[in-house]
């Protein structure tokens, strides 16, 4: 038996794709004012500020390209296989970025202790 196709109208798919190009858009004028935003005004945590920055940014990056190829799925089974692939980088980045911030932390945190003794 084969899998049923999306039958979602082409007009339907390029506005759904112009609306993830425009939020992208969006997010990235947000990114840019934020990391200039940060840079302005320096403190002890700016480093680890702007990777967690930049992790959210490439976060959000990984997402519109993950609806983008949702949008062009023609059938539940290819949707399905879209949304495993994207659950499982998540999962392996935001380990990733949660081991490079804690290092992060662990570095500031030595010297900190360090510039004290």
């Amino acid at each position: 038996m084969s899998e049923p196709k999306l039958e979602v109208p082409a007009e339907l798919r390029d506005l759904a794709e112009k609306t993830i190009d425009q939020a992208e858009k969006a997010f990235g004028m947000f990114f840019d004012a934020a990391g200039k935003s940060m840079e302005s005004i320096p403190n002890p945590g700016t480093e680890i500020s702007k990777q967690a920055l930049s992790f959210t940014e490439q976060n959000m990056k990984a997402a519109f390209d993950h609806a983008r190829r949702l949008v062009h799925a023609t059938d539940l089974q290819e949707a399905m296989r879209i949304q495993s692939e994207f659950l499982k980088s998540q999962f392996t980045n935001a380990g990733e970025h949660m081991r490079q911030i804690t290092g992060g932390v662990m570095s500031a945190a030595k010297e900190a202790s360090k510039d004290k003794f």
